[in-house]
């Protein structure tokens, strides 16, 4: 399992990268894929809704189970990752290449945890 070091974790699992301009890439971590097993299947919101910290985005599909998805950051969702819904066996391979939708007016949360935060909290 890894845990990159230029992201920001929430105790749900997933990750944030703030990309400038008040945007920001919300994906799932290493750490929840290798739980959830083989993924089939992702559904996420739709561009143009607005969601909250903590706000579901939508639910990953696997082998184990269907997981619910939150977002660790506030905004409007400009894009989703097409890419993603096409090949959800990608969130397996590489899950903080693979991110899932990216915000604009992004509000700020101060739960999230840093790279060696988040890795105290797994370890636990």
């Amino acid at each position: 399992m890894s845990v990159q070091k230029d992201l920001f974790y929430a105790q749900s699992h997933e990750w944030v990268k703030y990309i400038g301009g008040g945007k920001a890439l919300v994906g799932v971590s290493d750490h929840a894929q290798e739980e959830m097993g083989d993924v089939a299947f992702i559904n996420l919101c739709e561009v143009g809704d607005v969601v909250d910290v903590g706000g579901g985005i939508g639910d990953i599909e696997s082998i184990k189970a269907v997981s619910d998805i939150y977002s660790p950051v506030g905004g409007t969702v400009t894009k989703i990752n097409d890419e993603l819904l096409d090949d959800p066996s990608a969130l397996n391979s590489d899950p903080y290449g693979s991110w899932l939708i990216e915000l604009e007016n992004v509000s700020e949360n101060s739960k999230l945890m840093d790279a060696a935060a988040y890795e105290a909290f797994i370890a636990e």
